[in-house]
């Protein structure tokens, strides 16, 4: 793991905020198990409180500790086929677990496992999922680089990861699967029409 993983890990395990790059767009994100760093999220991005945010994590069982058990159709469906990827997947969590700040009020968490190695060592790191919107402020378009980084939402985090992450530029697909049918709220970089 390179040093500023490793210190990026440090800053978010001691309930620090960290904008750093994804497989999508950039983030930013703080440990999904402490509540007074949500707070800080979402004071610091001026994001609504009732506007749920998504975690990532790295690896399906990571997300099995929070949501309540995922449905076998989700994972021969979507899990199976998309995971690692641009997939974020909705569905009803624990909400002992999850802070309400979270899921903005309500009983489900959007869930995402990122195809990138470095990504994936932070979250392993830290050991629990991390919440991560874009890191934008509210309204604000999203970044895919760091030179489109509001310098006052970079003056509010504690530490910023700036390595670069190939790939293609596009935010995540999402996917609600809390209702029958699917319902997709978001097109993003996955496309899926037939379910």
């Amino acid at each position: 793991m390179d040093n500023q993983v490793r210190e990026a890990v440090k800053v978010l395990k001691n309930g620090g905020i960290v904008i750093f790059p994804t497989d999508t767009a950039i983030g930013i994100g703080c440990r999904i198990d402490n509540e007074q760093a949500v707070k800080r999220l979402f004071e610091i991005r001026r994001r609504p409180q009732n506007k749920a945010v998504l975690a990532l994590v790295d690896s399906v069982e990571m997300a099995e500790k929070y949501l309540l058990p995922i449905p076998k159709k989700v994972k021969d469906e979507l899990i199976n086929s998309y995971w690692p990827g641009k997939l974020t997947i909705i569905l009803k969590c624990n909400t002992e677990k999850v802070p309400s700040l979270v899921r903005g009020g309500g009983d489900s968490l959007g869930v995402r496992l990122p195809n990138n190695s470095t990504l994936l060592k932070l979250i392993k790191g830290v050991g629990v999922p991390i919440v991560a919107p874009s890191a934008n402020l509210s309204g604000e378009k999203t970044p895919y680089s760091f030179e489109e980084l509001n310098p006052e939402l970079v003056k509010l985090a504690d530490y910023v990861l700036n390595i670069k992450l190939s790939g293609e530029k596009n935010v995540s697909t999402v996917i609600d699967c809390t209702i029958e049918p699917w319902k997709i709220v978001r097109e993003g970089a996955i496309k899926i029409s037939n379910f």
